[in-house]
């Protein structure tokens, strides 16, 4: 995105949630849709933020467009810049069983546990095919290993 009076590129940041559960993580399998991040792919719910919006406010909205979740204390876990896209990344539990959550985004959701990622891909219960890792949920789990193994405190 370029900011036309200034002729600069401009970062877009998200706001992505690692919702987790009994030691298993909630995933998205994005839309078939060309033209937006990781079609097909397996993600973490979140998205873009709004003008004016916090990274906390922009997860919480877009855990209730897309899953009906409501959610209040929220921490942030990491921060990750690539330059042209800023990741805010929170943890929280997910305290609701999943038969209660809506899907109104993605074509499929379900509970994973982080190990079981190392692969790439994941099953997709709906429709019965592997699918692959959307690149940010990748980056969640390369940091989640990275904090097993000790190195981030």
């Amino acid at each position: 995105m370029i900011a036309p009076s200034q002729g600069r590129f401009m970062s877009v940041e998200v706001a992505l949630a690692v919702l987790h559960q009994g030691g298993h993580w909630l995933l998205q399998l994005r839309d078939d849709v060309p033209g937006i991040v990781a079609p097909g792919c397996w993600g973490l719910f979140g998205g873009h933020l709004d003008p004016g919006e916090t990274p906390k406010q922009a997860l919480r909205r877009e855990l209730w467009e897309e899953i009906r979740l409501r959610i209040e204390g929220v921490d942030l876990w990491y921060r990750s810049d690539q330059g042209d896209r800023v990741r805010h990344v929170f943890r929280l539990e997910l305290d609701v069983p999943l038969h209660q959550l809506q899907l109104l985004e993605g074509q499929d959701l379900c509970l994973v546990r982080p190990e079981l990622l190392r692969s790439g891909a994941c099953l997709s219960p709906k429709l019965g095919e592997l699918r692959p890792l959307a690149p940010s949920l990748q980056e969640a789990l390369d940091h989640y290993e990275e904090e097993v193994k000790g190195t981030i405190r």
